[in-house]
């Protein structure tokens, strides 16, 4: 049960995910809160531009970037997504983002956890 929080941010994580593995600088920065938060293994970020800074480092360090969702469970405001990272054609990383959404669908946080 959805509780208080009726819209579908499954399809949002999945668009999401679609953004980040066209590299669309342009397109994440449309979903994001201006108060976003990054933190996955690597280090952690706050704030938009910050944020879209830490997605262009990860994009100018790959040639491609491919990210397919195996699961997503939503409970409220908060999308869970057990994701498969593939980069540059052949190395694979498996990953579980939390990622936390406003009442307005944008993300105000993402926590990548890789294992």
């Amino acid at each position: 049960m959805l509780g208080h929080f009726k819209m579908d941010l499954k399809a949002k994580a999945e668009q999401y995910f679609k953004t980040f593995s066209s590299k669309d600088l342009n397109g994440l920065a449309s979903m994001f809160a201006d108060n976003i938060m990054l933190r996955d293994w690597t280090g952690d970020a706050t704030g938009k531009e910050k944020v879209l800074t830490a997605n262009q480092d990860i994009f100018d360090a790959v040639d491609t970037i491919q990210v397919t969702p195996l699961t997503l469970y939503q409970e409220d405001n908060t999308v869970i997504a057990e994701i498969e990272i593939e980069v540059n054609g052949d190395e694979k990383l498996m990953v579980v983002d939390v990622i936390d959404y406003d009442d307005n669908g944008l993300i105000t946080s993402i926590r990548a956890y890789k294992g």
